[in-house]
């Protein structure tokens, strides 16, 4: 796995968020996660809801069934998947900031509750939800396989979890891990990057048999040039945003230069995008 120089605490991660809020729906949208382009003709809308649509297949969601969406952040996507799909969704996020925003699409919505809450230290009962997400949420957490550990005692038995994750190349290079990796973890707040093989081993000794770990690099790729040319435009015409970086008290200005760096990790094959699927067995005999 991937360290960085400085662990960040689930307090500095919420910061981060929390401080770059303005930002955040600015320049990725409600949603905070990739898009997923499969034909290469999507909008940016489009491929966002693709992803979320791709996960909704992976779970196999039906009316009723109640979701757990592990660090939501505003609630864009548990929405959606309430919307389409007819489920209860409960979403966890550190961030105050992010809570308020989910607030409010739950007073509109009685199948959508959010909570601020610390996963690794969740208060749910055993067996609560029929299925398990995360998108890109993992990665902030200092303790893998708790979080894995949480996943599975909070599912019922045959109750399907997915993941999307950024993941480090398999035996990554050292100028990898200097020049690519361990800032992007030091300048995002990741406790820790790991790679497919070390998600697969936390998942299965957690007890989920998992059914596979599908590479979207190439399909998700598109969303860091969109994102760098946003911030490039909005340095150009937005005042706040340049005094933003040039201000020493901004604790966290120094994402922006993880944008061009995990644009660069992908097209080098240094970090993955995945998305892990498994289940928990339906006998547990």
């Amino acid at each position: 796995m991937i360290l960085p120089r400085e662990t960040p605490s689930p307090a500095s991660v919420a910061d981060h968020y929390d401080e770059l809020d303005p930002f955040y729906r600015e320049i990725w949208g409600e949603h905070v996660h990739h898009g997923l382009w499969t034909s290469g003709r999507e909008t940016p809308d489009e491929a966002v809801e693709a992803l979320i649509a791709y996960l909704a297949d992976t779970l196999a969601l039906e009316p009723g069934q109640h979701v757990c969406d592990i660090g939501c952040g505003y609630g864009a996507t548990a929405e959606w998947l309430a919307g389409h799909f007819d489920v209860h969704v409960t979403g966890v996020t550190l961030s105050p900031a992010q809570l308020r925003q989910a607030e409010r699409r739950a007073a509109g919505s009685s199948l959508l509750h959010f909570m601020r809450q610390d996963w690794l230290a969740n208060t749910f009962q055993s067996e609560t939800f029929d299925h398990v997400f995360a998108i890109e949420s993992s990665e902030h957490m200092p303790d893998k396989q708790r979080f894995f550990d949480e996943a599975y005692r909070t599912l019922r038995p045959g109750g399907r979890l997915a993941v999307y994750v950024w993941l480090a190349r398999d035996k990554a290079r050292a100028w990898e891990v200097r020049f690519l990796l361990e800032p992007i973890c030091r300048e995002g707040c990741l406790p820790g990057m790991g790679t497919a093989s070390e998600y697969r081993d936390w998942a299965e000794k957690a007890g989920f048999e998992v059914d596979g770990i599908e590479d979207l690099s190439a399909k998700v790729k598109r969303t860091w040039t969109l994102c760098t040319g946003r911030v490039a435009m909005k340095l150009l015409t937005q005042a706040r945003y340049r005094r933003y970086l040039l201000d020493a008290r901004s604790r966290n200005r120094i994402f922006a230069l993880s944008l061009p760096r995990i644009w660069l990790a992908y097209t080098t094959g240094s970090m993955v995008y995945g998305l892990l699927t498994a289940h928990k067995p339906s006998s547990l005999a």
